[in-house]
């Protein structure tokens, strides 16, 4: 965690996110969240009044928004329809110029969990939201103040 900013400079700017798939580049990628969940078990101990807690296991979900531009996340699953849970690997990247540097983060065995086949509306740009699950992630880089 940052002990200190020397500038609002600092502050990273999502402008300079990028997003690959099995290491194709998604150029279209406008957004992408990804989040462990810790799933926990109540622990009730004797002579204490509030419950405790003791993390069994995690979750991974996050989401990439992006604008409908091709077809290619249509293509990515259509094996889906057959029965076929493809799996891929995503691999974030987000490096300001003013930062202090960048960091990437690798989410492995990834399965999307729905495919939107048509979500339009006039007048409007196209943009579609992918929803997933992942079962392990890595920091590849990491910002470290300097």
């Amino acid at each position: 965690m940052a002990r200190s900013i020397d500038s609002a400079k600092r502050i990273i700017n999502g402008l300079y996110g990028e997003v690959w798939v099995d290491g194709e580049k998604i150029a279209e990628c406008t957004a992408c969240q990804a989040k462990v969940a810790k799933n926990k078990q109540t622990v009730n101990l004797c002579g204490q009044f509030m419950d405790d807690t003791k993390v069994t296991s995690g979750s991974g979900t996050g989401s990439l928004t992006l604008y409908k531009v091709d077809s290619g996340f249509i293509q990515r699953q259509r094996e889906l329809q057959d029965g076929v849970d493809v799996r891929c690997t995503i691999i974030s990247k987000l490096r300001d110029p003013d930062s202090y540097g960048a960091e990437r983060v690798a989410l492995y065995n990834v399965s999307f969990d729905d495919l939107t086949l048509a979500d339009w509306q006039a007048a409007t740009m196209g943009t579609v939201t992918a929803p997933f699950t992942f079962s392990r992630y890595e920091l590849l880089d990491t910002i470290e103040v300097q």
